[in-house]
């Protein structure tokens, strides 16, 4: 039996990711740590919470007693770090509260792996850690470490503290880069959710700048697919790119959005950008094609297909998540902008 510490996992892709383990996997069993913040969410676990192969903990990566209880306990031999402040819009107004958690979490996990000697630990980071792209080329895993945001600096600071734990004492350890996921059970700040749900309820569709800005969409079961792969069949110490293959501008997604609602265009709102926005990302994904035999499942068009019909199918989810303080947020975010 596999025995894997996941953190993060009633996030968005953490609770993906233990939906499809659970699902597929049964010699594995899952300690689940998340703090429970505004994007954690234990209805993303429903069915699977009272799994005999899963046992959720709330709890804070930087708490290292508590981290080294679980390791004892479940006698853990893997972490997978899903747990990270993860949206720019926020690190640029609470930039504190990432370094706390990205940098300094995943330190006190680092640290636990370490002293455990446990045979894995896989760190899941992001395409942004390498900053922004001109309108060819592909992030590879040599491109140098550019971030341009208060998060996109925390995650290549959690890197490299990753890789220096690997160099200076052996910890056996694997990164993974993903491009930006989409799917079930994502947090309406995100693009895709929040102009799925602003268009199912008839409100403008708030787009920064002129909209072109260009990101490579990877569906969440295919970024699940894929870290399972690196966990169970990786060399340690190797880096991952992974992609979906799908580059689109923000206007070309919500306008397949609105085309699959049948809302008008109509509801598209220019708003001031935000700072600093990168203009394109782009994944090559060939490495972890070719060494680890991984392939997105769908394309694009299939998956927001099925994340469109998943949130039309989940209104009472969607309600929930965005009743109280999401409002508020909102409401900081586009008012006025």
């Amino acid at each position: 039996m596999r025995n894997i510490l996941v953190t993060g996992g009633a996030g968005f892709i953490g609770s993906n990711f233990i939906r499809m383990v659970l699902s597929e996997q049964n010699d594995c069993f899952v300690v689940n740590l998340d703090k429970l913040t505004y994007a954690g969410n234990l209805e993303n676990l429903h069915g699977y919470l009272e799994h005999k192969n899963h046992k959720f903990v709330k709890g804070d990566i930087c708490d290292e007693k508590l981290i080294a209880k679980l390791i004892e306990e479940y006698k853990i031999d893997s972490i997978i770090n899903f747990a990270a402040e993860s949206h720019v819009d926020r690190s640029i107004e609470e930039p504190k509260v990432f370094i706390d958690t990205n940098v300094t979490g995943t330190l006190t996990l680092l640290e636990a792996a370490r002293d455990n000697k446990l045979e894995r630990f896989v760190q899941v980071s992001t395409d942004e850690v390498y900053g922004s792209l001109g309108t060819e080329g592909k992030f590879t895993e040599q491109t140098p470490l550019s971030p341009n945001s208060p998060y996109s600096a925390s995650k290549a600071a959690a890197d490299h503290l990753v890789g220096a734990f690997g160099h200076t004492w052996g910890l056996k350890y694997n990164i993974t880069r993903c491009s930006n996921n989409y799917g079930p059970y994502q947090f309406p700040e995100k693009m895709i959710p929040l102009m799925i749900n602003n268009a199912m309820n008839d409100k403008e569709l708030p787009v920064y700048g002129d909209g072109l800005y260009v990101r490579d969409w990877l569906y969440v079961y295919d970024h699940c697919t894929a870290i399972w792969k690196v966990l169970t069949k990786a060399k340690p110490r190797e880096i991952y790119n992974i992609g979906g293959c799908n580059e689109k501008t923000n206007l070309e997604v919500i306008g397949i959005i609105l085309d699959r609602l049948k809302k008008p265009k109509s509801l598209i709102k220019h708003v001031t950008d935000r700072p600093g926005h990168d203009r394109r990302y782009a994944i090559d994904a060939d490495k972890m094609m070719t060494e680890l035999d991984w392939a997105p499942s769908v394309n694009f068009e299939q998956g927001i297909e099925k994340t469109i019909d998943w949130y039309l199918e989940n209104d009472k989810w969607l309600s929930n998540v965005v009743s109280g303080e999401y409002g508020k947020y909102y409401d900081s975010m586009y008012s006025g902008r």
